[in-house]
């Protein structure tokens, strides 16, 4: 499949479009960014890590019942995914409370929650993905209640198939934040899970030390940031 022109450039990957419309091909680049673009830097084999991580947990997902855009891992840096029309929501579980969670209700970080927390956030990095519920995603017209619905049940499965997988690792999956969206030759087809599942969009800490092991590091000048994401690999059978 041929690669073609640039279609999107993100914060960390560059999506180009290939000789098949329904399919595009993800570029994983080593920038890393926080605070919604204000703190930037370039961490060396950050891009390939990622691409490496992901396509072993869509994988994992798929292999659970979970249906992805992913479709192969191309190269170190590449991996070709569907083509798709995002929902502008990000699908958030918190199973220890950490990050804006913490500091929105006033509860001391690292607190083990008795169940999962499952929350919404409307993707706009302009207004600082502002957290939203039902009411906002169908009045606004961001998805249906049937699509309301069905990501939560998705979120949830996923958290059930992750949350043990890295628990095996010696790893807690703190949080994570998920997107779905449909294939554009689907427009009314099952939704997807769309973007990326990397140390980037999710927390984990060494169960035994705490150590953060995911964008904290970067976030807050931790170091080692790099050294810590291909950790999780290592941990996960990841082959780098």
């Amino acid at each position: 499949m041929m690669k073609g022109k640039e279609l999107y450039r993100g914060k960390a990957k560059t999506v180009y479009a290939t000789d098949d419309p329904n399919w595009v091909i993800m570029h994983y680049r080593d920038d890393v960014s926080a605070f919604d673009g204000a703190k930037l830097a370039q961490l060396e084999k950050k891009g390939e890590t990622n691409n490496k991580i992901n396509a072993f947990i869509m994988g994992r997902l798929e292999e659970a019942g979970i249906k992805t855009h992913f479709g192969k891992l191309l190269n170190e840096r590449e991996s070709l995914v569907r083509a798709m029309k995002m929902l502008p929501v990000e699908c958030v579980v918190r199973n220890i409370c950490a990050g804006s969670m913490s500091k929105r209700l006033g509860i001391e970080e690292g607190t083990r929650l008795p169940s999962p927390v499952f929350e919404y956030f409307y993707k706009s990095d302009a207004l600082h993905d502002p957290m939203v519920n039902d009411d906002h995603i169908r009045v606004l017209g961001w998805a249906s209640e049937d699509d309301i619905q069905r990501m939560r049940i998705l979120t949830r499965r996923v958290n059930k198939i992750l949350q043990p997988l890295f628990a095996n690792t010696g790893i807690d999956l703190v949080d994570y934040k998920i997107e779905f969206g449909r294939a554009v030759d689907e427009p009314e087809g099952p939704l997807l899970l769309g973007d990326e599942f990397t140390p980037d969009g999710c927390r984990l800490w060494d169960t035994q030390t705490g150590e953060k092991m995911d964008k904290d590091r970067f976030r807050r000048d931790l170091g080692n940031v790099i050294e810590y994401y291909r950790e999780v690999a290592k941990r996960l059978g990841v082959p780098l």
